[in-house]
């Protein structure tokens, strides 16, 4: 694995999107846009009022030394793109409810905290969209570009419907990097990403994509070599995601939302599957949110999420869900 467009250390939006204006930006989120809570300010607001919570958070987790049930593998989806930025603060100029993302890496064979090893996220804005993917948008068509041979063809609607991409890697449509960003471990095996509560598209539940590395080393050209030693989603509680629907921006996403119930990708497993502890105020869920999860990793394992949900081999006969 390496990473080409790693420049300094921790450029926090160093790079903001430069093909979608302000008034764009503002217009897709509807008026409510211009309300909604934005940008690494807002983040930044979050993780003041949650430093108390976050301190627990990463307590209560370094002092648990049970060892963990492995981490569920899943599929890397149709939307992953390789050049990720090393940085904190993945917002650029994103509006939606500050999400305070906590990760630890563990070691499942020794229950050891995974330390310099690279931890990787990506996800879609409040309306659905993923950047790199404008022009698919949240559930409106097919990725573009031919599928890879011998995908099969996702079928109009549902899990492997137009939002999810069907099967295989969509071409990305722009250069844009919003929401997505890679950090290196600590000594605890934790990294902290700065970001923005996840809206939906056609076909899934509201997620997270990860990616753990090991194995190689962060140099003045990214994170080279190594290995992918996990793949996985992580997801949100129903009660939670709820609360954001009345919130703007993501009360202009009119697309039909996906419960967890009915994903057909989460493995309905809690923890081990990827389902996030949550902490917010329950009666301002626009203030902010702490989101924190332990994943136990293989190290010794190449996991790239090139299979189907839960590591298996890629189904033959049957279309590859969305992600």
């Amino acid at each position: 694995m390496r990473m080409s467009r790693s420049s300094g250390e921790e450029p926090d939006n160093a790079l903001v999107s430069r093909f979608v204006s302000r008034r764009r930006m503002l217009a897709l989120g509807g008026a409510a846009g211009a309300v909604a809570l934005s940008g690494a300010g807002a983040a930044a607001s979050a993780a003041d009022r949650g430093a108390d919570t976050l301190g627990s958070v990463k307590a209560a987790a370094s002092a648990s030394g049970a060892c963990m049930s492995l981490t569920t593998e899943q599929i890397e989806g149709p939307y992953y793109i390789d050049y990720e930025l090393f940085r904190k603060n993945v917002v650029e100029d994103r509006t939606g409810i500050p999400l305070l993302l906590v990760l630890r890496a563990v070691d499942n064979a020794t229950c050891e905290p995974l330390r310099n090893s690279a931890v990787e996220i990506w996800h879609c804005d409040a309306s659905g969209v993923y950047s790199g993917y404008t022009q698919t948008g949240n559930g409106g068509g097919t990725p573009p570009g031919p599928p890879p041979t011998g995908t099969p063809t996702a079928p109009p609607d549902g899990p492997g419907g137009p939002g999810g991409g069907g099967g295989g890697h969509a071409t990305p449509t722009d250069d844009l990097t919003w929401l997505r960003g890679i950090q290196m471990t600590d000594h605890q095996g934790f990294v902290t990403f700065r970001t923005v509560f996840p809206g939906w598209y056609t076909g899934r539940a509201v997620h997270i994509h990860t990616k753990v590395h090991t194995g190689g080393s962060r140099t003045s050209d990214g994170y080279t070599g190594g290995r992918t030693c996990h793949t996985g989603q992580f997801y949100f509680s129903e009660d939670a995601v709820e609360a954001t629907a009345d919130t703007a921006p993501y009360s202009a996403n009119t697309v039909t939302r996906v419960t967890l119930d009915q994903d057909s990708i989460y493995p309905k497993t809690g923890t081990q599957g990827g389902l996030l502890e949550l902490v917010w105020d329950k009666k301002h869920i626009e203030r902010g949110v702490i989101g924190h999860i332990t994943m136990a990793v293989d190290l010794s394992a190449t996991n790239d999420g090139q299979g189907a949900p839960g590591g298996g081999p890629a189904p033959t006969t049957s279309p590859t869900p969305s992600a």
